[in-house]
Parts: C-alpha cells; sequence; structure tokens
C-alpha cells in the first residue's frame, strides 16, 4: 500500500511540476468565453488602426461564433457596463463595419474575380516594333490563382465607404408622447444606421441650464439595442446630440398631458436618430 502511494505521489509530482502539460497551437474557438472577449478586443483594435474589414472577418471566423456581429455587440454592451468605453467604441464600430461592408465585399470579390483570366485568352508570342524579331511571352506570377494575397491586397481601397460610429447621425423624427402608463417626462431616444438597424453601445450627451449628463444605448436589450432614455425634469429645457457632427435636438421638454379623467401629468419625448 504504501509503495502504491508512493508511486502515486510521484507520478502526480511528474506530471504537475516536473513536467507539466502544456497546450500550445490552440485554435481560438477552444479559447475560454472572457478569452473569445479578449480576441475579439484584439480584433477591433487592429481593424481600427488599420480599417482591413477583410482580414479581421478571417480572423473573427476563426472563434465559430454563430453570429460574429451579435457577438460583438453583446461584448460592447458588457465593456460599457463595466466602463471601458474606448474598447466598446472599437468593438461596436466593428460590428457596425461588418454589417455595412456586407454588400461591399460580394462586389469585392466578384471583381477581384476576374482577374483569373484563362491562360489561353492571352497571347504567348509578340513581335518587336523595334528589332523585328519574336518575342516570347511568359505568364507572370501574379495572375497564378494561387497566390491570394494578391487579391486581399485589392480590396483596400473600398474601405473608405463604410459607415462607422463617426459619422455624423441625422435627427429624423421627435414625437410627443402623452401615456400615463409610461413613467412622467421620459425621454426616449432610438438610434439606427443606414440600413434601420438599431446600434448598441451609441453615446447620448443631454444637456440643460446647469448640468450635464450622458448615457447609452444597449442598456435595455428588451426594448432594443438601439434604445436609450431618459427622465426629464419637467420645466427644464433640454438640448440633445448625439455626437459631434450629429444633429442637435434643442427645446426638448416634458409636455403637459391630461387622462381621460382630466388629471394633467408630464408627458414624454421621443427622438430616433439615423445615420446617414
Amino acid at each position: 500500500m504504501f509503495a502504491l502511494l508512493t508511486g502515486l505521489g510521484l507520478g502526480l509530482t511528474y506530471a504537475w511540476v516536473i513536467s507539466p502539460t502544456r497546450i500550445v497551437d490552440s485554435e481560438p474557438i477552444a479559447l475560454r468565453a472572457d478569452f473569445k472577449d479578449h480576441y475579439r478586443s484584439a480584433i477591433a483594435a487592429a481593424y481600427a488602426g488599420t480599417g482591413n474589414i477583410t482580414r479581421a472577418r478571417a480572423r473573427l471566423s476563426l472563434l465559430g461564433d454563430p453570429n460574429p456581429i451579435e457577438a460583438l455587440n453583446a461584448q460592447a454592451q458588457r465593456l460599457i457596463a463595466g466602463g471601458e468605453i474606448q474598447q466598446a467604441d472599437q468593438v461596436a464600430a466593428l460590428a457596425s463595419a461588418l454589417e455595412s461592408g456586407s454588400v461591399t465585399s460580394q462586389s469585392t470579390v466578384q471583381d477581384t474575380g476576374n482577374i483569373n483570366t484563362p491562360s489561353e485568352a492571352l497571347p504567348t508570342e509578340f513581335t518587336s516594333t523595334q528589332t523585328g524579331t519574336p518575342v516570347q511571352v511568359t505568364e507572370t506570377p501574379p495572375l497564378v490563382p494561387t497566390q491570394p494575397v494578391i487579391l486581399e491586397a485589392t480590396a483596400r481601397p473600398t474601405r473608405t465607404a463604410i459607415a462607422t460610429l463617426g459619422a455624423p447621425f441625422a435627427l429624423t423624427e421627435q414625437e410627443s408622447i402623452c401615456d400615463s402608463n409610461l413613467p412622467d417626462g421620459l425621454l426616449q431616444v432610438l438610434v439606427l444606421n443606414s440600413n434601420r438597424r438599431q446600434m448598441p453601445g451609441i453615446k447620448i450627451m443631454i444637456t440643460w441650464d446647469g448640468g450635464s449628463e450622458q448615457f447609452f444605448t444597449g442598456f435595455k436589450p428588451e426594448l432594443g439595442n438601439g434604445y436609450a432614455d431618459f427622465i426629464m425634469t419637467p420645466n427644464i429645457i433640454y438640448a440633445v446630440q448625439l455626437g459631434l457632427g450629429s444633429d442637435t435636438a434643442s427645446g426638448i421638454t416634458s409636455p403637459t398631458c391630461q387622462t381621460p379623467g382630466g388629471d394633467s401629468f408630464s408627458g414624454g419625448i421621443k427622438l430616433t436618430y439615423q445615420q446617414p
């Protein structure tokens, strides 16, 4: 029995201390959930610096997320809740670029596919106009279909057409709401991208005489990823803006409403912003 316990102890010591198992070259899909978040943040930071959406999409595919855009949006909300606003902006910007760039990426693949011209369609010999002697034409390496790096580089100029979180927002709708079932003075803000999809993680700035505050979309996903709200004080005039260059909704104040019974209460305002 003593020999058995001694052997077991020596075996565990060797396996855990002297020569523990080391996992190397594992795939990103095998990472723990929190490490996957770090991986997405690194991809988003790289995209913010290079604008290479093709490479970012390829790296995200290694995580095996069923819907990479939803995974990025969910992580952006978690980062906002943790106070990591800069990382949240980068992650949300990558999600927006993936969603807005799906059509652009499709057309880019079709255009670059024309590079693979059949070799039999190319001339193999021509006569020099200077010497009058036949010159052989050889196939150049960039035309070989097994060199994807050349094809990837041609997609870079299309990055400037993709909308990001820095693009201005337009105020498309302002509506007074008299609903006694809602909290008094409820200011509702809805933020949409150019495809009318709701956008999480967008900072909203509200100011009034002697004060200001900021809040973000996406904290109430049951009401929509692009939804946010704020309780207004009666008889206070507010101004609302989403960011530098966006439309400013000024003169915002809670309207006075009446119930069917004749009682007065403070109504609400609903603002809808959309990227052009």
